[in-house]
């Protein structure tokens, strides 16, 4: 994978460019007219029990096919001034984050879709907005499932001040509520060497991690992450006066697995987008029996759904 995927700067959150995994992308000065920003979704109309749609016959049936819609953004992207170093500031709904955020995207992030080419945190990051406003946004799940921006809790941050980083992660557990009832947070990890991607999901009121791997091993590969995880989880039980019953329990999921050096991220997104559509809270260790494993047509479906998603927020 490409060595400079998942670095990371550590500036103050609110200053997080996140789109450090390309460092050779261009910088723009103010003024220039090439940089514009769209509008939060915050303010569209919300349409309970909304589902995710179905990239239906879109769906490629070949590997490396691209479907009408991808090659329609394509063809907007290649028309626009993204393909001369232009790029787009993008506000996130607050509901995504728990916080403001917002995310720049620039050519190389959209050719990752186009060229299913390993996943920076930009993607990552959009296709989360995609899920909280497609299948989350005004029902019950939005408080059974909560997403924890990568830019803020990575293997790259936690080398440099843990402390932190706990405090960061503490934050955001406290934005969402007392945590009694069974929910879930979504950490997407980022190894920041080489730039591996794994899913996190924390479950606070049961004291349970779930572990998601699209390679073999388990969280030992992380030592520093866990020790993080565990600190911040009960720093926020104390803080919040819980009684702490019993030690966190890992558990590692028998998930699907990539076949190549390049599908971490899509599979990390399938993840949440399969445990979200499924609306479980408890991932079982031998995961769903409806995705034991994932065809390239699973990955293909997703990239459509993003495709079609930037296309209908105007984001190009």
């Amino acid at each position: 994978m490409r060595d400079a995927v998942g670095s990371f700067v550590g500036w103050p959150s609110d200053l997080i460019f996140p789109d450090a995994e390309t460092p050779t992308r261009p910088t723009h000065k103010a003024g220039k007219g090439i940089s514009r920003r769209i509008e939060s979704v915050a303010s569209q109309k919300e349409v309970p029990g909304r589902k995710l749609k179905s990239a239906g016959k879109d769906i490629p049936t070949t590997s490396g096919t691209k479907s009408q819609i991808m090659m329609r953004l394509e063809k907007m992207v290649e028309e626009s001034d993204i393909m001369h170093g232009a790029i787009r500031s993008i506000d996130f709904d607050e509901g995504v984050f728990g916080i403001a955020h917002f995310e720049i995207i620039a050519k190389e992030d959209m050719q990752q879709l186009f060229e299913h080419d390993e996943l920076g945190i930009a993607v990552i990051h959009t296709y989360i907005w995609y899920m909280y406003d497609t299948l989350m946004r005004g029902t019950e799940l939005c408080n059974r499932f909560n997403f924890i921006a990568a830019s803020r809790i990575n293997a790259t941050l936690i080398t440099k001040n843990p402390t932190s980083v706990k405090n960061d992660l503490v934050d955001r557990f406290m934005e969402a509520g007392d945590n009694t009832t069974p929910s879930l947070y979504f950490l997407p990890f980022n190894s920041g060497n080489g730039g591996h991607w794994v899913l996190v999901a924390m479950d606070l009121s049961r004291l349970i991690v779930y572990y998601l791997d699209s390679l073999s091993g388990d969280w030992s590969k992380y030592p520093s992450m866990k020790k993080t995880v565990d600190a911040a989880i009960l720093k926020f039980r104390s803080k919040k006066n819980y009684r702490n019953r019993k030690d966190i329990t890992w558990v590692r999921v028998e998930c699907p697995q990539q076949n190549n050096s390049v599908d971490c991220g899509f599979f990390v997104l399938r993840f949440m987008r399969d445990i979200i559509a499924l609306n479980r809270i408890d991932i079982p260790k031998m995961y769903f029996d409806e995705y034991k494993s994932y065809s390239r047509a699973h990955l293909d479906e997703m990239k459509d759904e993003l495709c079609q998603f930037i296309i209908d927020q105007r984001i190009i």
